[in-house]
């Protein structure tokens, strides 16, 4: 394998964990809060369609991202005001929003069909993109794909280096307690779920805006899902959540230079489009083995409805 095509496919796999980064991170931040949202598909396809539209319309993909963040939070919203104010079942929820998102998209999607955008340029940044090898597969990416590493940054930081990700965290162990101590439970769940929501439509709007600048229905393809499985097999640790959905890009990026390189593999086309959705869940489950991992990292009032006595 020459030096040119181990960058090419460097720069791709980087490119198709971008989406999964982005929105398994937000959902991370809602279940430390103890809200499980099973609505990622739904709100990454929300967010798709309506920053594609948006950026279509307005000639500015900045917009469509800004137009798909408030569509996927807006999503959410519509989950928070039923799972923690009207205390409806958040699995159950949570499903109805995924489904009621991809028909929505569908739906909406329909005059969009047929229609391109003009391909958002790569921002190489100076010096870094000259390394041999690693400068073009690593720094010279689109905007959305390092403010990933910022997001992820962040996430890190909020969580275990400040004074907020603690209480947040303290919200999804113990909400009871939290409240007793003079803590706005239902308002930082509320807050936690729209950041999830908003990350969510961020992710589709990297689909259709930046990934492949036009609109398919279905275009989403199950990343929701495996975003949601990243989370929850990388035992709520941002870092493992990296590294699954590098993994997810990677063996997706494999999959299709086989196919596409015309070599002669007495493997049906399907099993290899399915490889990415396989390996991931394996090594996740791998590296979830580990049940004390789980339990410690686990929040333990994840799905439980909570109303603070008046």
């Amino acid at each position: 394998m020459n030096a040119d095509l181990l960058a090419s496919m460097l720069f791709a796999t980087l490119v198709a964990g971008t989406p999964l980064i982005i929105t398994a991170l937000g959902e991370l931040i809602t279940e430390k809060s103890g809200v499980l949202n099973l609505g990622a598909e739904g709100m990454m396809a929300v967010g798709a369609i309506a920053a594609f539209a948006t950026a279509y319309h307005s000639g500015s993909p900045w917009l469509g991202v800004t137009a798909g963040v408030a569509a996927g939070a807006a999503m959410a919203l519509v989950f928070a005001v039923l799972a923690l104010s009207l205390l409806a079942n958040q699995v159950a929820s949570g499903l109805a929003l995924s489904i009621f998102g991809v028909g929505l998209s569908a739906f909406i999607g329909k005059p969009f069909e047929s229609v391109t955008l003009k391909a958002v340029p790569a921002l190489p940044l100076p010096l870094l993109a000259d390394i041999p090898v690693l400068g073009p597969a690593l720094f010279k990416q689109q905007a959305l794909v390092y403010l990933s590493w910022v997001l992820f940054a962040g996430v890190v930081w909020f969580l275990y280096k400040s004074r907020a990700g603690l209480v947040l965290r303290a919200v999804g162990e113990a909400p009871a307690a939290a409240h007793a101590i003079g803590y706005p439970v239902l308002r930082i769940r509320y807050a936690a779920t729209l950041f999830g929501g908003a990350t969510a439509g961020a992710g589709g709007a990297f689909l259709s805006v930046f990934h492949t600048p036009l609109w398919v229905e279905g275009m989403v393809a199950g990343r929701g899902w495996i975003a949601l499985a990243l989370v929850v097999f990388a035992t709520w640790r941002p870092l493992r959540v990296l590294i699954g959905a590098y993994l997810f890009g990677g063996v997706m990026i494999t999959q299709l230079f086989l196919q596409g390189s015309g070599l002669e593999i007495n493997v049906p086309a399907q099993f290899l489009s399915a490889l990415p959705y396989l390996a991931t869940i394996v090594v996740l489950v791998a590296m979830s083995r580990n049940a004390n991992a789980i339990r410690l990292n686990s929040p333990l009032s994840l799905g439980q409805a909570y109303r603070p006595d008046a």
